[in-house]
């Protein structure tokens, strides 16, 4: 959450005495003066302290999820399961939301939170947020296949898509397998793309997205960010 409605939340003061507070360096981040009252902070991950005093409040949840093709990446859905709907009530935490979205045919990592502008400032373009995907294809990926995606994909309608990085894994006339990196999420741009080299995409899922890995975690399981990971995290909270 952004520091001041942490603040507000802990009732720290007016929000004329929260910007006195900052102005005199009296709010600290881990033992730093904050640098903004709209910067990103967790209460429970970091220590925040007014003056001398620590605030203590509950703070964000995270959790790395492996979503299952039919499963949809929204909170809500009247017709389909939503990533949500797979978090255990135990776990559940009001307003969760997934960061970004997978097409409902397209298995893979999703991260899950309650952090409201964490998701934004992860999907901002001044992040340039990797995203990797392991891709299986219809047909054959040929030679050139790398050079063609990292020269920038160009589809029909003239939208030019930024170079994306294509490893090779096999490759026959009918069948072909590979993971693609990609900083960009235009709707549907990793099928486009397959697409506009001349093959469908068969079977898509993410397995890396803004430094985080998916592993070997099962299908519609999910776990909570680890120590490192959590450290790692912290880099989209600047």
């Amino acid at each position: 959450m952004r520091l001041d409605k942490c603040l507000e939340k802990a009732k720290v003061g007016s929000r004329k005495q929260v910007k006195k507070l900052f102005k005199a360096q009296q709010i600290k981040i881990n033992g730093q003066a904050a640098q903004s009252l709209s910067q990103i902070v967790d209460p429970e991950l970091q220590e925040i302290q007014v003056a001398g005093r620590k605030i203590e409040l509950k703070g964000s949840v995270y959790y790395l999820l492996n979503k299952p093709a039919g499963v949809v990446s929204a909170v809500t859905d009247q017709e389909h399961q939503t990533v949500i709907d797979l978090i255990s009530s135990q776990d559940s935490r009001e307003g969760l939301y997934p960061v970004g979205r997978l097409d409902r045919d397209t298995e893979g990592l999703v991260l899950i939170t309650n952090n409201g502008p964490l998701g934004y400032r992860m999907l901002h373009p001044s992040h340039h947020v990797d995203k990797v995907y392991y891709v299986e294809v219809n047909g054959p990926l040929g030679p050139d296949a790398p050079t063609f995606f990292a020269s920038g994909v160009t589809f029909l309608d003239g939208t030019r898509c930024q170079p994306a990085d294509l490893t090779v894994l096999e490759a026959s006339l009918d069948h072909s397998r590979a993971t693609i990196k990609l900083a960009e999420g235009k709707f549907h741009q990793v099928k486009k793309m397959f697409l506009a080299y001349g093959v469908k995409v068969t079977y898509l899922k993410r397995i890396s997205f803004g430094g985080f890995e998916l592993g070997d975690l099962e299908r519609g399981a999910y776990r909570q960010l680890t120590p490192n990971e959590m450290e790692h995290l912290f880099t989209y909270f600047d």
